[in-house]
């Protein structure tokens, strides 16, 4: 796996051993970035939060772009540990807090964010249960852009958001998502 543009254009990245993690895949990612450039032209000055983070794929891409900060919560130990390489190995301490947890367990957050990534576990209804957490606990700005992968079959239906796009890629399908703001 590599980055796709950027900063770290080509460098690669360690994935987690094992199989309880399953990584974007780099034409997924590339579809994915591609979807979000159009609409948001460029990550300068976003923070980033990659939920169900795995080896950090998502959020480093997005850092590489130009992202000011990236929120990375995981809780497998392999993946943690391929995250926290990764982000080593990029010399990006400064831009990456890494939030040892299930994406289930988050409180308040600290701050709300601007790209959200979510990847959970294909077909275990996670992603609506996060996406509605989130929203509860202020994780969420009012213009945010809200990135989902599911399997391709899987839908997704949480309350509070707009589907602005969906793509199939292979096995994957790419949601995105905006909330909706209560006037």
């Amino acid at each position: 796996m590599r980055i796709i543009s950027g900063h770290w254009r080509s460098r690669t990245l360690k994935t987690p051993k094992g199989d309880t993690t399953r990584p974007t895949a780099d034409r997924t990612r590339e579809a994915l970035f591609s979807m979000l450039i159009s609409r948001i032209g460029s990550f300068e000055d976003l923070r980033i939060l990659d939920l169900f983070a795995g080896s950090g794929a998502l959020g480093l891409e997005a850092l590489s772009r130009g992202g000011a900060h990236c929120s990375f919560v995981e809780q497998d130990p392999s993946a943690l540990k391929a995250l926290e390489n990764n982000i080593e190995t990029l010399n990006t301490k400064d831009k990456a807090h890494i939030k040892p947890s299930s994406v289930l367990t988050l409180g308040k957050a600290p701050h709300p964010f601007d790209i959200i990534f979510l990847d959970p576990p294909y077909q275990t209804g996670a992603a609506t249960i996060a996406l509605e957490k989130l929203k509860r606990c202020n994780w969420i700005s009012p213009t945010a852009w809200i990135s989902v992968e599911t399997e391709r079959n899987e839908q997704i239906s949480p309350k509070g958001y707009t589907v602005e796009n969906e793509r199939n890629i292979g096995k994957a399908k790419i949601t995105l998502l905006r909330p909706i703001i209560a006037h």
